[in-house]
């Protein structure tokens, strides 16, 4: 109530509830221990018999992409279904049941604390990209996508740095003036900021990395496994934590206002 009279806000008493141990809000269940999907609300998909036709395909892919933060490695369980739109077959089918189950089973994802240092595992394959925002070592939401045809021809390092691009765009809301780590196997990644032959691209990519303060940090393929699950199935982060490279980059546009606040006669002024 301190907190609605503070920002001037009013709420009718008879539509308000308290002391609640969990709230329903738009297809999810918040509580104290996180965020999750609410059961009665996916009774649709799963009581889905089968896909008939390329509609229904498409119909189930539109329902089950609205919980797709969580579910782990959701591109390449709803591949196959996308990939049968001209006619449904057996790899469809076992992509349609193998995704009713993920959701029932979807784990809780944990709300995000500002202040507090977030963790993105990213990697890229042919097939797509993949990365999982953490905090404080729990998964916040997952994500992936499928490459664009134009993104097939990228070399191995802009498709990793692609993944890292993904990543920073679709969770901006979080990380922007946040400090953030991300771990990528790629190592030739630790040189972007020290490379004078780069193509637009990558020029393109470097300006946007600027706008965040992060640490990109190098674990090999098989040590990277969080991302990897993100398209694929479950992995395990390895115990020694060895770093071997490092890339580091820090948002000039705040530190621009700072000084313009600094220098500002009439800034100083209020001050005083």
């Amino acid at each position: 109530m301190l907190s609605l009279r503070d920002k001037q806000l009013y709420a009718k008493f008879r539509k308000s509830e308290f002391w609640l141990q969990e709230v329903q809000f738009l297809g999810h269940i918040v509580s104290g221990d996180g965020i999750r999907v609410d059961l009665s609300k996916i009774s649709a998909i799963v009581e889905w018999k089968s896909l008939r036709n390329v509609s229904e395909i498409r119909n189930f892919l539109g329902l089950a992409g609205y919980y797709r933060r969580f579910v782990k490695g959701f591109l390449m369980i709803a591949t196959p279904m996308t990939s049968c739109y001209r006619k449904t077959s057996k790899r469809c089918q076992q992509s349609f049941e193998k995704l009713k189950a993920f959701l029932t089973e979807a784990p809780a994802l944990v709300q995000p604390e500002l202040g507090k240092e977030f963790v993105i595992y990213s990697d890229a394959s042919m097939n797509g990209l993949g990365c999982v925002l953490m905090q404080e070592g729990k998964v916040v939401p997952y994500a992936s996508r499928q490459l664009k045809p134009h993104e097939k021809n990228y070399p191995t390092h802009d498709l990793e740095l692609a993944a890292i691009i993904f990543t920073l765009k679709i969770w901006r809301h979080y990380l922007y003036g946040e400090k953030c780590r991300i771990f990528t196997d790629q190592k030739s990644l630790k040189y972007l900021m020290n490379q004078k032959d780069l193509n637009l691209r990558q020029r393109r990519w470097l300006e946007l990395l600027k706008d965040y303060e992060l640490v990109i940090d190098y674990h090999p393929g098989k040590k990277n496994m969080y991302a990897l699950r993100a398209m694929s199935t479950s992995l395990m982060l390895s115990d020694d934590g060895s770093i071997l490279a490092e890339l580091k980059a820090r948002p000039l546009f705040l530190q621009q206002i700072c000084e313009a606040q600094r220098n500002d006669s009439g800034m100083q002024a209020k001050r005083a």
